[in-house]
């Protein structure tokens, strides 16, 4: 009877060994900084005529921007967030809180416009 627990007990753990191994062996790594560049932020925003700033911090971006043609142009600031592999518009009403954005993003997107 205890060869059998022995031997069961033996088989667990190469089990469990092989299914960490194999694990390890298949993790991808740290995921993929975000690329922070005007054309990066605006490639979802089909109303960005103009860039006058932008900055981005551990996947959120500010962008400061201008939408509209002629007299009807006017300045407007986003606030981003990273995901699914690019940037999306993310609301200022939800995230502008000192303790969810970066420093520079929380005071360059929530205290303009």
């Amino acid at each position: 009877m205890k060869a059998l627990k022995l031997v069961s007990a033996l088989v667990l753990v190469a089990g469990l060994a092989l299914v960490a191994a194999r694990a390890t062996a298949t993790s991808s790594g740290p995921p993929v900084a975000a690329p922070c560049t005007s054309a990066a932020l605006t490639a979802h925003l089909t109303y960005v005529d103009s860039v006058q700033n932008y900055g981005c911090e551990a996947g959120w971006a500010y962008l400061w921007a201008t939408i509209g043609v002629g007299a009807g142009q006017f300045s407007v600031t986003e606030l981003m967030s990273y995901a699914a592999g690019g940037w999306h518009a993310a609301s200022r009403a939800t995230y502008c809180h000192a303790a969810m954005l970066p420093d520079v993003v929380y005071h360059r997107a929530c205290f303009s416009n």
